[in-house]
């Protein structure tokens, strides 16, 4: 079957053994066996053995690789042996780095996959939407990304964002209507589209295309052939590794003229500058710092913070401003009906309150007001009532409006801000129906404060008889009003704990919420925002201030109420035009602009799919405190790939000085290319990827954030590595100086054992920044890598092979 949209619900429903209480769990693998699943299929991964080769395609490798074919034609089979099991188990080591660093981002692109809530079985579930097959029935909320082409069942007033798919900017309305002629994807208003999103109403629909059958699916398969881009962090490290490349290949060449000068042979010291070269490059750091990157976001991943761009991670430890949602965020999100201030009978109002809800048996609602009051108002569930049109809640509104049918006659049921809701009222129903004066207006207000002063959220409820089938926002008028209902939603008891926190790590925690001024005051209070001298404006006030006035007092407003999406952006323009690092976090359609706004976007766990993909990272329990903690952990993962360049480059220079020096003072060589072949590979790799695994960092939320401008390498890391690398230099130089009396064997050896435990010793201080003394704070990692490492030292000296190979095999020394 093809062209659904020509297709009346019935046929569709027979063709894929669905209905609309969707597919049962037999039916499902059927489908799923029948028709795909719903994966759209990425360019493949490069298998192992690609992989495993592409690590010889390094040009110093490749040298190293000639030089030892040549070294077979001398007869110097020992070299090249040697040089082959290096560069194979550098080799695999690269691989193995590599395997592990995709698996890690493809298990964070799996958490951070949509989720689509269908009816299986008579029961709505939430499900990955990759689970999605064709013949479920999806439900498709506002803010909701459609995640597999369908057919629409039902509608309430949706609208469909098509931009990625058809380059259409205005949101699409849709209906469920036949379509009897044959027309292009723009065109079929019946259908959703897997990419697209609900900008408005809700829907359900049969899916009846998945994966690369979807229209954006067949799109993708062009787009496997484009080459992805690499990330600025990634850009920016390979910027680095090449200047440092080409530096340390001067050095080399000067080097490798002076041997050669030298009566040096031509081979040896072309060998040992190549060599000295692969040993003094960090050519793994980019890797390095990528599976760096992927285990500490995994991590965090499981502490609820899925980081989906992995360079935001660099951002996360300079973030000086938190612009945080209330409710859910810092509050429980676990709202309750608190107090009832009806002016009709209370089994009427309750029942006028249900009939202002959207509940739908088949339908999830992601709003906890609205939950608060279908459990409220849940002994009416079963009110013999016809809905007939939603006109949805919108922020700019800040109404819902339902028309329905009891006994014969039609009803507009009304709810929203109470001081919106009042604005449209001409009556109120107190025993009889009276105009509301605005007497009573300003006394209902005045008591609406005193609620809100004590942290209350307010929700206000009319409605009027009309006599349509079809209504607009224009019947929003001359309602009559019956009361409203006190909503509480107590704060979260870590977010105390979390505010505190921020404040002692130098970040300013701003609350951002629709309630009521004073509401938002009260909780701010509760959890330590809102202090004595701090100021709180209402989206109202905002739009009356110029945005020179805004960002001359910007420091001190701690509370926006009554704000919307758009307002949002200015506050987030007058922090970064104080040069501030701004973290945003939203959870509606409208929110996206901001979150692409801020400097590091936080989308909400039970948010929209929009804000989801507007975002850099989610937070999966909605929980300000995750902010915090993820901030913690960006600030650690930033500390261990610093500490783990630091530990590389400082080993590096020290190998490249004591040669540079023992070749100015025309002493011998103090390591043959084996030796620089071995110590790049007992001493680089493993334990740097080690550092990168620390976890033990003292009082990192008592530090002030780091300026946006320090990067991985800045002058202080540059300072630390010189003075390290000589450290390790002038160990090494005694060591060799000593062996020196004896013979230049004995020599060599010193200053390669030397140099290889002292380079595995640092990697103790690299990781904790203290004394290598301090082993009870390092993760056992390190300690495996050490041990590794002293293993692989004791053969290379006592193994009588290895032995020969590494310690007496002589070159044309320097004299």
């Amino acid at each position: 079957m093809d062209k659904y949209y020509k297709k009346n619900i019935k046929e569709i429903f027979e063709y894929f053994k669905s209905s609309e209480h969707g597919l049962t769990d037999s039916q499902y693998e059927k489908n799923k066996k029948d028709f795909g699943t719903n994966v759209i299929k990425e360019k493949e991964n490069k298998s192992i053995i690609k992989v495993f080769f592409e690590q010889f395609k390094d040009m110093l490798v490749i040298i190293l690789v000639i030089s030892a074919i040549i070294s077979i034609f001398l007869n110097e089979i020992e070299s090249t042996i040697v040089i082959f099991v290096v560069l194979t188990i550098n080799a695999l080591l690269g691989t193995y780095q590599y395997q592990k660093a995709q698996k890690s981002l493809d298990s964070l692109r799996n958490l951070s996959s949509p989720i689509s809530y269908v009816i299986r079985n008579k029961e709505v579930k939430k499900i990955r939407s990759y689970d999605l097959v064709c013949g479920d029935v999806v439900i498709i909320n506002t803010g909701d990304v459609i995640s597999a082409d369908g057919r629409i069942i039902e509608e309430e007033g949706i609208e469909i964002n098509e931009s990625s798919l058809t380059g259409e900017s205005i949101a699409v309305k849709k209906n469920n209507k036949l379509i009897k002629e044959d027309c292009e994807v723009c065109d079929q208003k019946n259908m959703l589209f897997s990419g697209t999103f609900c900008t408005k109403g809700h829907a359900k629909y049969i899916v009846c295309n998945v994966g690369m059958e979807t229209q954006i699916g067949k799109i993708a398969r062009d787009l496997n052939n484009i080459v992805p881009q690499k990330s600025p962090l990634q850009n920016n490290l390979n910027s680095f590794s090449k200047y440092l490349s080409i530096i340390i290949l001067i050095v080399c060449g000067i080097i490798f003229l002076i041997n050669f000068y030298r009566h040096g042979s031509f081979l040896d010291s072309l060998m040992f500058a190549v060599a000295l070269a692969v040993a003094a490059i960090p050519e793994a750091l980019s890797t390095i710092v990528t599976i760096v990157l992927a285990i500490g976001t995994e991590k965090m991943a499981k502490e609820n913070a899925i980081i989906k761009d992995l360079k935001s991670v660099e951002s996360l430890g300079c973030i000086n401003v938190i612009c945080s949602d209330k409710t859910g965020t810092l509050t429980q999100n676990n709202m309750i009906v608190k107090e009832t201030i009806n002016y009709i009978e209370i089994n009427k109002f309750k029942k006028y309150v249900f009939l202002s809800t959207n509940y739908d048996q088949y339908k999830v609602s992601n709003n906890p007001t609205e939950n608060a009051l279908i459990n409220y108002t849940k002994d009416y569930i079963n009110t013999n009532y016809r809905k007939i049109q939603e006109i949805p809640f919108s922020s700019d509104r800040k109404l819902m409006t339902n028309l329905c049918e009891i006994n014969n006659q039609k009803y507009l049921f009304i709810k929203g801000g109470i001081d919106v809701v009042l604005n449209k009222c001409d009556f109120i129903e107190n025993d009889y129906k009276e105009l509301l004066t605005i007497d009573k207006k300003e006394k209902i207000l005045k008591d609406v404060n005193e609620y809100a002063n004590n942290g209350r959220r307010i929700i206000g409820f009319a409605y009027k008889k009309i006599n349509k089938e079809s209504i607009t926002v224009f019947d929003e008028i001359a309602l009559t009003f019956i009361g409203f209902v006190t909503i509480i939603d107590p704060p979260r008891e870590e977010s105390v704990f979390a505010v505190k926190n921020c404040l002692n790590a130098g970040i300013k925690p701003i609350m951002l919420t629709g309630d009521y001024k004073n509401t938002a005051i009260a909780i701010a209070k509760d959890i330590g925002i809102y202090n004595e001298n701090d100021e709180a404006i209402t989206g109202e006030e905002l739009d009356k201030v110029s945005q020179e006035e805004l960002e001359s007092k910007i420091d001190k407003i701690t509370v926006y109420a009554r704000l919307n999406p758009n307002q949002k952006i200015r506050i987030v323009d007058a922090w970064q035009s104080k040069n501030a690092v701004v973290a945003m976090t939203g959870d509606g359609v409208n929110d996206a602009l901001a979150l692409a706004k801020s400097d590091v976007s936080i989308a909400m766990g039970n948010g929209t799919e929009v804000a989801k993909d507007a975002s850099s990272m989610i937070l999966v329990d909605n929980n300000f405190n995750t902010i915090v903690k993820a901030i913690e952990n960006g600030r650690k993962i930033f500390i261990n790939i610093q500490n783990a360049i630091r530990f590389l480059l400082s080993g590096n220079f020290a190998a490249i000085l004591i040669v540079f020096i023992t070749t100015f003072l025309k002493l011998p060589i103090p390591f043959l290319a084996v030796h620089l072949l071995f110590i790049n590979l007992l001493t680089d790799s493993l334990p740097a990827i080690a550092i990168g695994m620390q976890n033990h960092h003292n009082n990192l939320l008592n530090k002030k954030p780091r300026s946006k401008n320090n990067h991985f390498i800045d002058k202080k890391s540059i300072i630390k590595i010189i003075f390290e690398g000589v450290l390790l230099f002038v160990f090494c130089y005694l060591g060799y100086l000593k062996g020196l009396k004896e013979n230049v064997e004995t020599a060599r050896t010193m200053a390669f054992s030397i140099l290889c435990i002292t380079r595995l010793l640092h990697s103790f201080n690299c990781a904790i920044n203290e004394s290598f003394l301090k082993w009870n704070k390092l993760n056992k990692f390190i300690i495996y890598s050490f041990i590794f490492g002293l293993i692989l030292i004791n053969s290379v000296l006592f193994i009588p092979f290895l032995k020969n190979i590494a310690c007496n095999k002589d070159v044309h020394a320097i004299d």
